[in-house]
């Protein structure tokens, strides 16, 4: 049987920097992530906004390891990293006074991983 592996090059170059940032900074938030993102694109995380309105507070970092849809309203403004962004999403993280970043972005700004919350 054939071990399938990651024919998109962003993702196991991501993988990749997650695991190195995991072991030099001693951050486990960074390796469940990466063993998140090995796992096959279908097991991948699609979160609403009205997901993270629920479970994020103001001003909060927030993960997806995955794609964040546009279905719902974001009340506060958030910072959220994530693999993807549908179009809808991006518009209302902005309007709410968020941020939208890709997880390379948010590794390297906070490569120790404190403060971040998983959603999935």
């Amino acid at each position: 049987m054939k071990i399938a592996t990651k024919t998109n090059p962003r993702y196991s170059a991501l993988v990749a920097t997650l695991k190195d940032a995991s072991r030099t900074n001693d951050a486990g938030v960074w390796r469940e992530i990466a063993k998140r993102l090995e796992a096959p694109s279908r097991n991948h995380a699609e979160v609403n906004l009205n997901k993270i309105s629920r479970y994020a507070r103001e001003g909060e970092t927030v993960i997806v390891p995955g794609k964040v849809l546009g279905s719902g309203v974001l009340s506060s403004g958030v910072s959220v990293a994530a693999l993807n962004f549908s179009e809808s999403a991006i518009d209302k993280i902005k309007n709410a006074n968020g941020t939208c970043m890709t997880i390379e972005d948010l590794v390297k700004s906070n490569p120790e991983g404190k403060s971040v919350r998983i959603l999935r």
